[in-house]
């Protein structure tokens, strides 16, 4: 029995995405689109060369990461909301100590990938001791504190970090991810080494949750706090912790950005989104670590190959948010398609 629900939970988002699929090339059809060629376009987009193969993997980096910030969260019963929030502090972060510190690389560079995570592990703190200690729902104090995050980064790059500018200064090699090597590699894409970090943070995620006591500790209080604490885990501190991991996570989704992408900070007139992703993007790769990987991947691909589809088969490219909506709505769903898969296996024997 354990099998088939661990057979059913890998199948049901494979059905998912092959359902949205076949519904966005319904909406394409019916709104007068080709939607193999519209699919074509998406694909040039994502894998037409090495420019835009870079471009992919370098939307894929900071996706994975905040997939695994929500994913984590969720695995020890938490709803973290605030993933966004977190990227935003994670960035800021990781730009200052890129522009305050002078050092060698071997020790500029893994400080502010470093000053990311932690502060990201600080925005995560907040609500986790909220919810621990006076019961304050983790869903309400992320949201706030995504706002938070957002205007005070906003007025630190414009009073401390320049003099009342909308961008700081490039930080300098000796804190970036990015390559010329890898640029050269893939026609001057932003592509950067931030991808192995997302990759390493996914792997100690799984190792995290499932091979250490400190993992099961956490999924034991997501299960049942009121066992757990019988049992005589502290439930209070895996909540901060499973938090703090989490924005962890997300920071250093932001530090990617700000030592990868773009290489500074700019004043944001409203979100990144990436946190808001990093939800659909654990949803759909069932909080698993390796899932997780395996949808930002799909993400950034639609994501990145929908630039194409206008130019290349006349197709908006709001129709791929509707495709990723449509995924997700079967992912919710997916109590009717197990309820199906159960029913053709019944009918079968």
């Amino acid at each position: 029995m354990t099998s088939n629900n661990k057979f059913l939970s890998l199948l049901i988002p494979v059905i998912s995405v092959i359902l949205g699929l076949i519904a966005g090339a319904i909406i394409m059809l019916f709104s007068g689109y080709n939607p193999i060629d519209g699919y074509l376009a998406l694909w040039r987009g994502a894998f037409g060369d090495a420019f835009t193969i870079g471009e992919t993997i370098r939307r894929i980096t900071p996706l994975i990461l905040t997939g695994l910030a929500v994913a984590f969260a969720f695995r020890t019963g938490l709803f973290n909301i605030g993933a966004e929030g977190q990227v935003i502090v994670g960035w800021l972060a990781a730009v200052w100590v890129g522009l305050a510190v002078d050092a060698p690389m071997i020790i500029h560079l893994p400080l502010a990938v470093l000053a990311g995570g932690i502060a990201g592990g600080i925005w995560g703190f907040v609500p986790g001791l909220l919810k621990a200690k006076i019961g304050v729902h983790e869903v309400i104090v992320t949201i706030m504190m995504n706002y938070i995050a957002l205007f005070i980064t906003n007025e630190i790059i414009r009073s401390v970090l320049t003099d009342h500018a909308t961008k700081t200064d490039r930080i300098p090699e000796t804190a970036s991810l990015s390559s010329e090597w890898l640029q050269t590699l893939t026609f001057y894409s932003r592509l950067h080494y931030g991808i192995l970090i997302a990759l390493f943070a996914a792997a100690v995620m799984w190792f995290l949750i499932q091979r250490t006591t400190i993992g099961y500790e956490l999924k034991a209080v997501g299960f049942n706090q009121h066992a757990s604490k019988y049992a005589g885990m502290n439930v209070s501190k895996n909540i901060i912790l499973s938090m703090v991991i989490a924005g962890g996570f997300a920071g250093l989704a932001g530090a990617m950005e700000g030592l990868g992408t773009y290489g500074n900070i700019s004043v944001m007139s409203g979100f990144t989104n990436l946190g808001f992703d990093g939800i659909a993007v654990a949803l759909l790769g069932a909080n698993n670590a390796f899932g997780v990987v395996l949808a930002a991947i799909l993400f950034g691909v639609l994501k990145e190959g929908a630039g194409e589809m206008p130019t290349g088969a006349g197709v908006p490219t709001e129709l791929v948010d509707i495709i990723i909506a449509l995924i997700i709505f079967f992912v919710a769903s997916s109590y009717i398609i197990r309820w199906v898969i159960l029913r053709f296996k019944k009918e079968g024997k």
